[in-house]
């Protein structure tokens, strides 16, 4: 069998981790090297220790370029503008990139600077990687040499809405949308946002209405049909490692039937086994597809209010670091080496 020859470059965070897990246990990937600015010397496993006597790969203080030698797909795995740096030493090899940081996730400059940096380090590559969503790009990304994997929130949130967008249903639309994250969201490396002594037992509004995600969720809804539709995002942190859970409300579409909803939801994730449309009066659960790559999509219609609208509630939860994260950017990876997009990926979810 021939093997994928794979390197990471960021390789002691939260979402490395996950993208050893999934790599580690397959016959058709050679890992060649991983690198970082942290725990040099250390093998992943002293850092990671559920690999503990699993692998001897040492995390490695090396140049992008010669961490990524050899290799067929190079994942990035650092935060923003960090990554963008990093890229522009690898664009001149004969490799292919799954950025997992913001760098690249959009089209337009004014976006950039307007929720991620004052500058972006290499503007001239906006729009030339690959958006990496399966449910919306999967026919691109099979042939793309750079892929960029969506934010958690912008995943949890357009899945639930991509149908309506597509079916040419959310146009003018205003969205208002909750979504609630575990703490593993802000890195690995502690800070406020993360402290178990404020996050246990709480729950605390943060960014509104100007959180990062928030360009990329509506240009994703543009790309699939939707127009001149209208946010308002409201993040939450809440007392989970792992975990999110998003709820968007909007007018339902006129004349649109609850089963003829479903239906079109059904549909349009025909082809994405990992994606489940629950049933009438079954609410979507984070602990129900906590560890793996699964989303739970609920869908509720409000009686009819005095103005005679009705509100469509869209609820959806995913794991934040594997479908949020790292397990998306390998189902990008299974895309890109002729697999289909779920491949490895179809373990259930910890329940409870």
């Amino acid at each position: 069998m021939k093997k994928t020859k794979v390197s990471i470059i960021g390789g002691s965070g939260y979402l490395a981790a996950e993208l050893l897990r999934n790599l580690l246990s397959r016959d058709d990937v050679e890992i060649l090297r991983v690198s970082s600015k942290d725990h040099i010397g250390k093998t992943i496993g002293e850092v990671n220790r559920s690999f503990w006597g699993l692998s001897d790969i040492v995390l490695e203080d090396i140049p992008p370029q010669e961490c990524a030698a050899g290799a067929d797909i190079v994942f990035l795995a650092m935060p923003h503008v960090i990554t963008a740096r990093v890229a522009m030493e690898l664009f001149q090899l004969d490799i292919r990139i799954i950025d997992l940081s913001g760098d690249f996730r959009l089209k337009q400059l004014s976006d950039y600077t307007g929720y991620y940096a004052d500058q972006h380090p290499c503007p001239e590559r906006l729009g030339t990687f690959v958006y990496g969503m399966p449910e919306l790009y999967a026919e691109q990304i099979k042939t793309a040499k750079y892929v960029a994997n969506p934010g958690c929130f912008a995943t949890c949130i357009a899945t639930s809405l991509l149908p309506l967008a597509n079916a040419g249903l959310m146009q003018q639309s205003a969205v208002k949308v909750v979504a609630l994250t575990g703490s593993s969201g802000s890195g690995v490396h502690p800070q406020a946002g993360n402290h178990h002594t404020l996050r246990s037992n709480n729950l605390k509004t943060y960014k509104v209405f100007s959180h990062q995600h928030t360009p990329e969720i509506l240009q994703t809804l543009s790309a699939a049909g939707a127009g001149q539709v209208k946010l308002d995002f409201v993040p939450v942190s809440a007392p989970l490692a792992r975990g999110m859970m998003s709820i968007a409300q909007l007018d339902l579409p006129a004349g649109l039937t609850e089963d003829r909803l479903r239906q079109m939801y059904e549909a349009y994730y025909k082809d994405f086994p990992l994606i489940s449309v629950l049933p009438k009066g079954m609410s979507p659960e984070v602990v129900a597809v906590k560890n793996s790559a699964r989303i739970e999509i609920g869908i509720e219609i409000s009686q009819t209010h005095s103005d005679g609208c009705k509100t469509l509630c869209v609820t959806s939860v995913l794991d934040n670091l594997i479908k949020g994260g790292a397990g998306q950017a390998i189902q990008n990876f299974n895309l890109m080496t002729g697999h289909d997009n779920n491949y490895q990926l179809d373990q259930l979810g910890m329940w409870p």
